[in-house]
């Protein structure tokens, strides 16, 4: 290049960068990148150069590519156009942010340390302070936990231009659960077959955690066709089950379910596994004034009435002989399944007297005596058969 022509380009530039002003913020799409700079297209056949330096993150990668559209300060107009994004960057980031908190959009950010009372997060160049309140929905024992997490936080303070900026994750996880919890709402309707965890149990039930802060009850009667006396007996805290939706209360929003009804019930078959005569072993779930209520399998039980056993000298003597959780052996004699009603009477002295099997004392020596002179008559009169 001659001395003239060199003299041309100089000149050509030098007028290009007239148009422009130290310290002016542009905007411009990145045409290429060498090795220590980058071009950049800022209008017309205008082109300015960057430091390579400029278009990398932290950690040296590149966080602008070719055809990206960036902002940038001029900071020479001396033989062509010179930018940099220093202080352009953040203050774009800051626009992004004072944007976010007007809006209320979540912004993502990474915890860098726990400091005294909460976290330092970082988001984009930006700093934020999370309180340690803030940072979870459940109380936070280890703060430790959550550094070099990424979440996602919603910014309930913006002062000073950015130089103070507050951020709660707590407050975005309450609204994404609220928002999930009007979703499943939607699904939890009677008949409807849910996913859920064991919240707590009690001895009437047990509350099902069915997500989003949705809780239902699980009522020891519809856990299982089987009588237990807990519910304590069948769940525990943290166990997983699936269940249906029985009834939804739409004035209290309370949610009933039940884990029996997705098995079949029992007294549908009932009628081709019982017959009257037959012998069976059952176990006293529990007495009533009129008799002793016989589990013979889980979900069907059977009434011995009060006058099957032996007679006592008190009105209800009888009771004492078998306590709940006696195991024994019935007879049936009658039984209705449509109305699902089975007739027992105890067999021999074994199904009465067992009582050791529920924990209970032992029978005293008149109640052995009497109910075995029962069974020995029992006994004679089927050998007489």
């Amino acid at each position: 290049m001659s001395e003239e022509e060199d003299f041309a380009a100089l000149f050509e530039a030098s007028e290009k960068a007239r148009r422009f002003e130290r310290g002016q913020t542009i905007e411009g799409v990145v045409v290429a990148i060498g090795d220590e700079v980058g071009f950049v297209s800022i209008g017309g056949k205008s082109e300015a150069q960057i430091d390579i330096a400029e278009l990398k993150d932290a950690n040296g990668a590149f966080e602008v590519l070719v055809g990206d559209r960036i902002h940038a300060k001029i900071i020479s107009t001396s033989g062509g156009i010179t930018l940099s994004r220093k202080g352009v960057r953040n203050a774009e980031t800051q626009r992004e942010l004072e944007d976010a908190f007007n809006a209320g959009i979540a912004v993502e950010g990474r915890v860098e340390k726990s400091i005294k009372g909460g976290y330092e997060i970082r988001i984009g160049r930006e700093r934020a302070f999370c309180p340690l309140s803030q940072i979870d929905i459940a109380r936070t024992v280890d703060p430790v936990v959550h550094e070099g997490k990424t979440y996602s936080f919603r910014i309930i303070e913006y002062r000073d231009g950015g130089q103070s900026i507050v951020v709660s994750r707590r407050k975005q996880l309450e609204d994404e659960q609220r928002a999930s919890a009007d979703a499943l709402r939607r699904t939890i309707v009677p008949d409807a077959l849910l996913k859920g965890r064991i919240a707590s149990v009690l001895d009437y039930g047990a509350f099902v955690d069915l997500g989003g802060g949705i809780q239902g009850l699980l009522h020891v009667s519809d856990m299982t066709w089987s009588r237990v006396p807990s519910a304590r007996a069948v769940v525990a805290v943290g166990d997983e089950v699936t269940v249906k939706v029985l009834r939804v209360d739409e004035g209290t929003g309370k949610i009933s379910l039940g884990t029996k009804q997705l098995l079949d019930d029992p007294w549908s078959t009932a009628g081709t596994r019982f017959e009257v005569g037959q012998v069976r072993t059952g176990r006293v779930t529990r007495l009533a004034e009129f008799g002793a209520f016989v589990e013979l399998e889980p979900g069907i039980e059977g009434l011995a009435h009060a006058s099957t056993f032996a007679p006592s000298g008190s009105p209800r003597g009888w009771a004492k002989t078998v306590p709940p959780g006696t195991t024994g052996t019935f007879e049936i004699v009658s039984i209705d399944v449509a109305q699902k009603r089975i007739g027992l009477t105890p067999v021999d002295e074994a199904s009465r007297i067992d009582v050791t099997d529920s924990g209970e004392r032992p029978l005293d020596a008149e109640s052995k005596a009497t109910l075995g002179s029962l069974g020995d008559k029992l006994r004679d009169a089927l050998h007489k058969r």
